[in-house]
């Protein structure tokens, strides 16, 4: 066997100068060993890599060049490279060191090539030493995990910063909004001041048209009243009698409407349902509307009504539809007749009240349920423009409705419906 050996020896360092040749132009180290890992052939390249002078490597076991903490495996892994049989990259996957002659380890890189002169097995085994390159990912590496570091405390500065300016955007979002609210508080409070002294210009202009109008008619009847005194002077004396009864139930029309609007507006309304026949109601209702009619004019009002029996506040209702029949009167001409209607369904009751007076202009029929608000053609008839609109809200705090059917000339038609027993 160490003959053959020997012999397979002798071949290889027959070779050796064309062996040399090749080793020699590499710039990497070259090592050969044979199957037993004894260093037959090194070039110049290796022997400066791991320190050694030239030639020095020769003989000696490959194990000199492995740290001591790898050589135990090494074997296997020499013996397992050499079944196989074919050239490959060693230490793929992991990292390889080598130890110099002084005994600093250095990384390498190393490529193993099977190779047979005769019967005799050789491995060639090229190696690079790989510390420079090492050093550079390990700078790399270093300047990518300070980089890293950086960009997270950037990114956390950011969105401390992002944050930041959150907070101070939801704090201007809120300021703006405080002061869109204290804007539009003021606004309103301008506008309604400027409604409330509009209000009390109107009032004070009403009180002084409605009220003074019909006081003087008062103290003129009163007086020429007073000079008739004779029994055949009777008739004349009725007349301003009826004429004081008119102004006096005009007058205290319109305090009622002032205490309603008083009442609703501070909230005091209580209203008290009792339960009463439709007969009564419409009664009461057409009796002190007769007081007012002019000449001519008569109202036609439901009769043979007395079964028919509401459960709601008898006293508003009988205000709502007194407050109609008096328009109708006031807004119609003399010798026209005023319809007074009611229809009564499963649980509601319908009053209809038409007149064929002079109309509401299409243009303000959409203002007609307002406060004060009077029709351009209704402006020299005497009215507060309070009693339509104390109406609607009695009538929805009650459950019902008004509407109306108007054109101008030809007449006008109002119709409330509300429950027959308000529960």
């Amino acid at each position: 066997m160490n003959i053959a050996r020997n012999q397979y020896l002798q071949m290889f360092e027959k070779d050796e100068n064309v062996f040399n040749v090749l080793f020699e132009a590499a710039s990497e180290g070259i090592i050969v060993v044979d199957r037993s890992q004894t260093i037959v052939s090194s070039n110049l390249a290796a022997d400066h890599m791991f320190g050694y002078e030239r030639g020095e490597l020769k003989g000696k076991s490959l194990n000199i060049l492995i740290p001591q903490k790898y050589r135990s495996k090494h074997p296997s892994h020499f013996k397992s490279f050499l079944q196989d049989s074919e050239k490959r990259q060693m230490g793929h996957g992991r990292d390889l060191y080598g130890i110099k002659k002084n005994g600093e380890e250095f990384p390498v890189e190393a490529g193993l090539n099977p190779f047979k002169i005769g019967e005799e097995q050789f491995v060639m085994s090229l190696i690079i030493d790989i510390s420079v390159r090492k050093e550079a990912q390990k700078q790399i590496t270093e300047l990518n995990n300070e980089l890293e570091g950086k960009i997270k405390i950037r990114t956390k500065e950011l969105e401390e910063s992002i944050e930041k300016l959150q907070k101070s955007n939801r704090a201007l979002e809120l300021e703006v909004k405080r002061r869109k609210e204290a804007e539009n508080r003021i606004k309103n409070a301008l506008q309604k001041e400027k409604e409330l002294s509009d209000l009390k210009t109107k009032f004070l202009s009403l009180v002084s048209h409605e009220f003074k109008t019909p006081l003087s008619g008062i103290l003129t009847s009163v007086v020429l009243a007073g000079k008739y005194k004779l029994e055949e002077q009777q008739e004349k004396r009725e007349k301003h009698l009826n004429t004081i009864k008119s102004k006096v139930h005009y007058l205290d029309n319109i305090l009622n409407d002032f205490l309603s609007i008083e009442r609703l507006e501070s909230g005091k309304v209580n209203y008290k349902f009792s339960t009463f026949s439709l007969s009564k109601l419409v009664n009461e209702v057409v009796y002190n509307a007769n007081v007012t009619l002019k000449s001519g004019q008569n109202i036609e009002y439901p009769r043979n009504i007395d079964h028919i029996v509401l459960h709601q506040d008898e006293k508003i209702l009988e205000l709502v539809l007194s407050n109609l029949l008096s328009n109708a009167i006031k807004y119609s001409p003399e010798d026209t007749l005023i319809k007074f209607e009611s229809e009564v369904n499963d649980k509601t009751i319908k009053f209809t009240v038409s007149d064929q007076g002079i109309g509401i202009p299409a243009k303000d029929q959409k203002h007609i349920f307002e406060r004060y608000f009077r029709a351009e053609n209704a402006l020299l008839n005497q009215g507060t423009g309070i009693g339509l609109n104390i109406a609607k809200v009695h009538l929805e705090n009650l459950g019902g409705t008004i509407s109306f059917n108007s054109k101008e000339a030809e007449g006008t038609q109002f119709i409330v419906e509300l429950p027959i027993v308000k529960e």
